[in-house]
């Protein structure tokens, strides 16, 4: 039996590569961050881009995307790559010296690698451990959260994160089930919480109990909070915020950014009643994918892209 080898493209295909780039406006000399590296698509055409002596880091915590730097990549002097959480954004800038960044590009969510990899517990697909972690070296495990948390913390967890009606009763039956013996795979999950799910709704319904999991796993939406507002305080005057995002509550969390400078969404005004935010709307409206990238990349089609410019001090 022959193993398939990921390359950077099976990897995972980069979503509005054109349009999110375009939204950095990049210019010679630039800093750049793409704090979300995966397969390198997105990094790979801001490199492309580059002259001068611009820059490019690129952030990713996985081991695995790392392997997807080219030697060119490794060699190029533009170039750095960040094994690291993008939550620790501007650690990492003061390390190297970069006070100020010209233009940031996430495209959140998971990688399709990590859907198609059995053995990391992210797919009802596969039985498998229940892991879920995007960084395999550290913090706890799906496993972890389904044994340990209370039913209160757990029907939390999928109503917020996975937006499902039968939260609690699906939390009630994780907590028997338990109580007889430990849920450490995919499969002793499934078994657990598919009576629970209509049969013409399952396999929708399944995801976002799974995406709920995997977000309290690798604590997503803290991350993303903490790394809109590191980028707010780098932004130079005139610098691009440009972000993808896949679901209602990262999208909720990036345009709150946008629009007021916080997460929550919470808007201030100064004297004269005019709206005080750090942001100005590049894209009044979300950018989606077009047919044919719908077509060829079905991960584009709950793909919403916006980006947002850094004011000028006295804007």
């Amino acid at each position: 039996m022959t193993t398939e080898v990921k390359t950077a493209e099976t990897y995972h295909v980069p979503v509005l590569l054109g349009p999110s780039v375009d939204g950095l406006a990049i210019h010679p000399g630039g800093v750049y961050v793409d704090v979300t590296f995966g397969g390198g698509g997105h990094s790979r055409e801001i490199l492309s881009r580059l002259t001068g002596g611009a820059r490019l880091y690129s952030f990713d915590q996985d081991a695995d995307a790392e392997r997807n730097i080219s030697p060119d990549e490794a060699a190029n002097g533009h170039f750095t790559f960040v094994r690291s959480n993008f939550r620790y954004l501007i650690n990492w800038m003061r390390y190297y010296g970069e006070d100020h960044i010209d233009g940031l590009l996430a495209d959140l969510g998971v990688s399709s690698h990590h859907f198609d990899d059995a053995e990391r517990g992210f797919s009802f697909r596969f039985d498998a451990p229940l892991d879920m972690r995007m960084n395999k070296r550290a913090g706890q495990t799906a496993t972890d959260i389904v044994n340990t948390y209370s039913e209160e913390a757990l029907a939390d967890v999928f109503y917020i994160y996975g937006e499902l009606r039968s939260s609690r009763r699906i939390a009630a039956a994780i907590v028997k089930a338990r109580s007889a013996a430990p849920v450490c795979t995919t499969g002793d999950f499934l078994r657990i919480v598919e009576p629970f799910f209509r049969r013409e709704r399952e396999k929708k319904e399944m995801a976002r109990l799974f995406q709920a999991l995997r977000i309290e796993v690798n604590r997503e939406m803290e991350a993303l909070k903490q790394m809109l507002a590191a980028a707010t305080d780098l932004l130079a005057p005139g610098g691009r915020l440009s972000v993808i995002t896949y679901h209602s509550i990262e999208d909720r969390i990036v345009k709150n950014f946008m629009r007021s400078g916080n997460a929550e969404g919470h808007v201030e005004k100064d004297f004269y009643g005019r709206v005080s935010t750090p942001f100005r709307l590049v894209n009044n409206k979300v950018i989606v994918a077009d047919k044919d990238e719908q077509e060829r990349n079905p991960r584009s089609r709950s793909a919403k892209l916006r980006v947002a410019e850094k004011k000028e001090d006295n804007d």
